[in-house]
Formats: C-alpha cells, sequence, structure tokens
C-alpha cells in the first residue's frame, strides 16, 4: 500500500497559499508592462535618444562636412568654451530671463483675473471665453506677423490710436529702439498667452466648492479676504500646472522672436532660443549651439524641479 504525502504551501499567516498565484501575479506585472512599454518606447525615442545626442554633439566638432563623412572628432570642452567666451551668450541667458518672467507674470496675472471673472457667470459669458481662446489658437508665426504690423513705429495702428487719444506725442519704436523691443515681445506672449492660463485656472475655480465661500461670507470675509485665504491656496496645485508648463514653453520661443524681431535691434532680443539658431543654421557650428541647447534644458530642468519640490506638500495631501 502505497501512501502519497501531500505537501501545501502556505502563507505567512498559516492559511494555504493557491499555486495559481504568483502565475497570476506575474501575468498582472506582464500586463502592466505592456500598457506602459509603448509609452517607455515613445519617450527613449523622441526623447531620450534626441537628448543624449545633443550632449554628445555638445563635446563634438561638429560641421557641414560630418553629414557627408560622418566624421565628428571629439574635441573636449572647446564648445562650452566658446559658448561661455562669448558675450552674447550672457546677454541672450539675461534676455531668456526677463522674457520668461516677464511673460508668465503678465499671463497669469491678467489670466487670473479673466478666470476669476467668468467664474461669475452671466449672458454671453460661454461664447466671450470663446473669443478669448483666439490668439491662443492661431499659430504663433502668424501672430507675431500681425503683431509687427501692429507695432510698426510709422504706419502701426497701435501709435495711431496712442497719439489719437494723446497718450504720446510721438510715435514710439515698439521694434525698432533696443530699449522698447523686449518689453514688445513681453507684451505680444502676453497676449498669446492669456488664454490658456484663463482657461486652465477657469477649470481649477470651478472645482472649488460653493459652500465655503457662503461660509467665509457669514463670517464677514470681504472679497480680498476671501480671495487670498480661501481661492488662492485652493487653487495652489493648479497654480503649480500652469506656472510650469507655462515656463517650459515660453523659455524656449524661437519662433515668436524670429518672426517679430529676428533678435534684434542690436541683440537686444536675441534670447537661448535665437542664439541656438543662430549658431546651428546661420554659422553652422552645431557643436556651440548644442551646448546653448544643453543649457536651456537644464535651466528648465532646474526650475520644474525647484517648484516642484517648493509645492511637493500640496501634491502630498492633495490639497
Amino acid at each position: 500500500m502505497t501512501t502519497t504525502v501531500t505537501t501545501s504551501v502556505t502563507a505567512p499567516t498559516g492559511r494555504p497559499r493557491p499555486a495559481g498565484v504568483p502565475r497570476e501575479r506575474r501575468r498582472a506585472t506582464l500586463l502592466r508592462w505592456c500598457f506602459v512599454a509603448p509609452a517607455a518606447l515613445y519617450m527613449l525615442a523622441f526623447f531620450g535618444y534626441p537628448l543624449v545626442r545633443n550632449i554628445l554633439m555638445s563635446f563634438q566638432h561638429y560641421s557641414p562636412r560630418t553629414y557627408f563623412t560622418g566624421e565628428a572628432p571629439f574635441n573636449g570642452l572647446d564648445n562650452w568654451r566658446g559658448v561661455f567666451d562669448n558675450p552674447l551668450f550672457a546677454q541672450s541667458l539675461w534676455h531668456t530671463l526677463v522674457f520668461t518672467f516677464g511673460s508668465l507674470l503678465g499671463q497669469f496675472v491678467l489670466g487670473l483675473a479673466l478666470a476669476v471673472f467668468f467664474s461669475r457667470r452671466f449672458r454671453l459669458s460661454g461664447f466671450v471665453r470663446a473669443v478669448l481662446l483666439l490668439p491662443w489658437l492661431v499659430p504663433m508665426v502668424v501672430s507675431a506677423v500681425v503683431w509687427r504690423k501692429l507695432l510698426d513705429q510709422e504706419t502701426g495702428v497701435l501709435n495711431t490710436l496712442l497719439m489719437d487719444l494723446h497718450l504720446t506725442s510721438s510715435a514710439i519704436p515698439w521694434l525698432s529702439s533696443p530699449n522698447v523691443a523686449l518689453f514688445a515681445a513681453i507684451l505680444v506672449n502676453v497676449w498669446i498667452g492669456i488664454p490658456f492660463n484663463m482657461v486652465i485656472l477657469y477649470g481649477g475655480l470651478q472645482e472649488i466648492p460653493r459652500d465655503l465661500y457662503e461660509a467665509a461670507a457669514l463670517d464677514g470675509a470681504g472679497a480680498w479676504r476671501t480671495f487670498r485665504s480661501l481661492t488662492l491656496p485652493l487653487l495652489r496645485p493648479v497654480v503649480t500646472v500652469v506656472l510650469i508648463l507655462g515656463f517650459m514653453s515660453t523659455v524656449k520661443i524661437l519662433d515668436l522672436i524670429l518672426a517679430l524681431t529676428g533678435g534684434g535691434p542690436a541683440d537686444s532680443t536675441q534670447t537661448l532660443g535665437t542664439l541656438t539658431y543662430q549658431l546651428s543654421f546661420q554659422q553652422l557650428d552645431f557643436g556651440q549651439g548644442a551646448v546653448v541647447g544643453n543649457v536651456l534644458v537644464l535651466v528648465s530642468a532646474v526650475f520644474a524641479v525647484l517648484y516642484l519640490r517648493a509645492n511637493r506638500s500640496d501634491f502630498g495631501q492633495g490639497k
């Protein structure tokens, strides 16, 4: 008589564990990776590889001849020294910071004001919001060309209007004066970015419960105190997203400035984006152009990390 001894795998709690659990767990893990794999491959192919290639190019002597011979010898830090020794680099970096933060400030303040205004529903509010979206939907080059006509010193509508209203005695050289051109570029970019800020912030305002405003009114809080103590704290996660996305899209702007001023006059609107274009496609120094591109990536990454760390408590608490 043969006795069959069976053993069962027990869990740490002492209960028998079904034999199929590890297989189901592996299958679930594999299924999750199957869903993640397309996105991961896309990121590696279209973001990871170009970034690594750009970093390598910044340490190579990469010229038009390279496209025919395939030879791009490494030259150490020569490209980096050439960029940092170029006085135009520091000037472009400063213009980039002024243009970016000036644009973000104007876009956010005006976008938030419009979002608060439209949160009080009124007749035709939906139609007016749709009309205000038009600047965001128009291609940036088209907007720049239109604004170039509007800001023309001699025939521009803006100067004509200002002089007719007696707000200025002479035409303002919006795009031809080194002292004014950067401000004009910021003005145009603010006009373009207001709709994006308005839409995102308006959506955030709609998520704030109305009961909180009613309770604040019962406590005797005024409009400014309610906005400062209730609206802004609850809107911080949305504000974080708006500012990060706005920074990422503004710091690298190229087409707007190229179509509006071309980086002039006297390099007064030259930014890191236009400097990259000038080095790579006008001077055909792809190595130094890659260096400036890497600086742009680094600036964006540092800003994103610092801002997310400053606001991580809000995300962690789900506020």
